[in-house]
């Protein structure tokens, strides 16, 4: 039985290494030089799916139940800002993504997307409050009536240098979605951020950004680049580039265009590619840029939160950004599920886990 055992850990580490069915992986799964101390710093939270570094350095967190709060990151004691009496959390659903101001300290806004009812309809806003005595207040309704449901709600929110506010929107399990134009599901959004449409979006008058979304759960920009991780099916989490007007494929492409149908559809629909995929899935969600000298290792590399691998994963890029050298994974079922990753100026790794109970904040730090 021992035997058994060690052979299918074995082949399970095997797969791991391939990336989209029968395309090799640009980035190879190795072990890493990196030594890490980590640490729990809070813990009792409920699902909680958001976490960032604020201006006045404390970390900023979402909890799917609609709570916003502040963590201290010294004394790891968390203080409510508020609850969202018209959040609706159901399946996967709830509050979600939040992003704060860039000029924080004299534009003091805090940007949340969540899911609530219109009627029996289960749908998507997000919303910008102001941040005034340690109080968020006067909501701002930016965009609504996006198609939501129980799962494939996406939903990480992003802004870039220029001022522009990014969603990530799943498909709201509806496949079909995701290559309408016409619908918000399946798509990036792209605002201004007090809600107004950009006169050089993909389309005039619309919020699209990009297309072909099945659950993006994960965004950042490095420089003017953006990044984002997407669950795939039962094949092909990805980690893509995201570009004006580009359809990224779902769901008539998984992952790369590697057979004759995707290929295909891909020449006639100017399909982007990913830079990384996983065949088996992983379930990617946060991602955040490291780029401290605090661990030297990581540095150019994007961390990546993963659900059911239950681990956080280093994908070390090139030097020109547009491609994944290596992948090393760390604290694998340590913690449980992994949610999203935030990074602090002095370059400690905070990361939210996932497991529903008892959820935590872990602090990871260079040893």
């Amino acid at each position: 039985m021992k035997k058994l055992t060690t052979l299918a850990a074995l082949v399970g580490a095997l797969l791991l290494t391939n990336c989209s069915k029968d395309k090799p992986s640009t980035g190879n799964q190795s072990t890493t030089p990196a030594t890490l101390t980590d640490r729990v710093l809070t813990e009792n939270l409920t699902l909680p799916w958001e976490i960032l570094w604020g201006p006045d350095n404390q970390l900023w967190i979402t909890e799917r139940s609609g709570k916003i709060s502040r963590i201290d990151p010294a004394t790891g004691r968390a203080t409510a800002l508020l609850t969202i009496s018209e959040v609706v959390s159901r399946g996967e659903g709830g509050l979600l993504g939040m992003v704060l101001h860039p000029d924080f300290a004299t534009t003091p806004e805090v940007f949340v997307a969540y899911n609530y009812l219109n009627g029996n309809n289960y749908l998507k806003k997000v919303v910008k409050y102001t941040f005034r005595n340690n109080a968020l207040s006067n909501p701002v309704t930016l965009i609504n009536n996006i198609p939501a449901n129980n799962t494939h709600n996406g939903t990480r929110l992003a802004i870039s240098p220029d001022r522009k506010l990014y969603i990530t929107s799943g498909d709201a399990a509806d496949a079909s979605r995701a290559q309408d134009k016409n619908s918000l599901a399946g798509k990036i959004q792209r605002i201004n951020l007090d809600g107004t449409i950009p006169g050089d979006n993909s389309i005039a008058g619309s919020t699209l950004w990009s297309f072909g979304h099945r659950n993006p759960q994960g965004l950042v920009f490095v420089g003017d680049r953006l990044y984002s991780s997407e669950h795939g099916n039962a094949t092909d989490d990805e980690v893509n580039i995201i570009e004006k007007g580009r359809n990224f494929g779902w769901p008539n492409v998984e992952g790369y265009c590697n057979t004759a149908n995707e290929q295909t559809f891909c020449g006639a629909n100017n399909v982007a590619q990913p830079i990384q995929a996983w065949t088996p899935t992983i379930a990617p969600s946060g991602i955040d840029y490291y780029n401290n000298n605090a661990i030297p290792q990581w540095k150019n590399s994007l961390l990546l939160a993963v659900l059911k691998d239950s681990e956080l994963l280093q994908l070390q890029l090139n030097a020109a950004g547009t491609g994944v050298e290596k992948v090393n994974a760390f604290l694998k079922g340590k913690y449980g599920r992994m949610r999203d990753v935030a990074i602090s100026p002095e370059g400690k790794v905070y990361i939210i886990t996932s497991n529903g109970n008892n959820d935590k904040v872990i602090e990871v730090s260079g040893k």
